[in-house]
Order: C-alpha cells, then sequence, then structure tokens
C-alpha cells in the first residue's frame, strides 16, 4: 500500500513540475512575442544605415540553423534512451547536443562580433536594438540550456537514470524544442523575410 502511496506522490509532484514547467513556457512565449512585435516596430528605422539584406548572410544563418535543429533531434534521442534505461546513450545524445548548441552559440557569438566590427552596434539604429535583443534573447536561453544540459549530465552520470532524472531530462527536452521553435520563428521573420 505504501509503495502505491509512494508512486502516487511522485505523479503528483512531476504533474507539478510539468504545470509550473509549462506556465514557464506560456510566460517565454509572451516574452518572445513582444520581442517580435518589437523588431517588427523598430524594423524599418534604420537611421540611414543598413537593412537586414545587407547585414545578414542567409547561407550562415542556414549553417546555424541546421545546427540547433540537428540538435533538437539528438534530445529527443536523449529522451529516448532515457525511456529505454540506457545511461551510456543518454550520456552520448547530451554529449552531441552540447556540442551542437554550443557550435550554434559560438557562431552566434562571431556574427555578432562581425556586426559590431563593422560598425553595426545595438546603438547604430532602432532596427538593430530591436535584432540584438530579440536574437540575443534566444541566444542567452540556449546559452541557459546548455548550462542545465551539463548540470544534467552529471547529475545522470552519477545517479543513473532514476525517477528524477528522466523527469528533469523531459522538462528539458521540451524546453530545448521550445527554442528550436522560436529559432524557425527568428528564421524565417529576421532573416528569410529580412533577406527580400
Amino acid at each position: 500500500m505504501s509503495h502505491v502511496n509512494e508512486a502516487a506522490r511522485h505523479h503528483e509532484d512531476y504533474s507539478k513540475s510539468q504545470l509550473g514547467f509549462w506556465l514557464y513556457i506560456m510566460t517565454d512565449c509572451i516574452l518572445f512575442s513582444v520581442l517580435f512585435a518589437t523588431y517588427l516596430v523598430l524594423l524599418p528605422n534604420k537611421n540611414g544605415g543598413p537593412g537586414p539584406s545587407d547585414l545578414f548572410s542567409l547561407p550562415y544563418v542556414l549553417a546555424e540553423t541546421m545546427l540547433l535543429l540537428t540538435s533538437s533531434f539528438t534530445s529527443g534521442l536523449a529522451l529516448l534512451a532515457a525511456h529505454k534505461n540506457n545511461v551510456k546513450q543518454v550520456l552520448i545524445w547530451l554529449g552531441v547536443t552540447a556540442a551542437l548548441g554550443a557550435s550554434f552559440v559560438a557562431m552566434k557569438v562571431v556574427e555578432f562580433a562581425k556586426l559590431v566590427h563593422e560598425g553595426h552596434s545595438w546603438t547604430s539604429s532602432a532596427f538593430m536594438s530591436g535584432y540584438f535583443t530579440l536574437v540575443g534573447t534566444h541566444g542567452l536561453h540556449v546559452t541557459i540550456g546548455l548550462l542545465w544540459m551539463i548540470v544534467l549530465f552529471f547529475f545522470v552520470l552519477k545517479r543513473g537514470l532514476i525517477n528524477t532524472s528522466v523527469k528533469r531530462l523531459s522538462l528539458f527536452s521540451l524546453f530545448w524544442h521550445f527554442l528550436d521553435i522560436v529559432w524557425i520563428f527568428i528564421f524565417s521573420v529576421v532573416y528569410m523575410i529580412g533577406a527580400i
């Protein structure tokens, strides 16, 4: 009987965690919606400077996109491995996901540094302020996701695939997929439409 109560309590705790996490994701949706709206309002205000089609390289951004989308796939493979109770595969796929995510962040830092070096910082125009804020906020989220992934990696390495590890991995996977969805919108609105 106590085993049933214990299982019910774990399920209830996980349900509360999921609800709390979904509420967090919803607030992040609101945050990114506001940032997208702000970017679109500021887009025409270039202060006599260049616009998106002059600044961004679509092949470069497409490479960033492929890195992030592939990392979403590998994070899903880590979660599948966790449900199969395969610690080694979980650690491998988390490592691959982290490497892909870190490569994405590194490419984004190079892109930002190049823009600033060419004199297009976030203070050059309202458009650039909107761009750096929107894309930078996404990059910050990816960086936080990388830190979370490192903590998860060592948690699984130390404790194995206990219920807590799988729950945390599930929430992380949700967060990582959410970031990919946001990036698809950024790629479409900022880079693809901007290239027209």
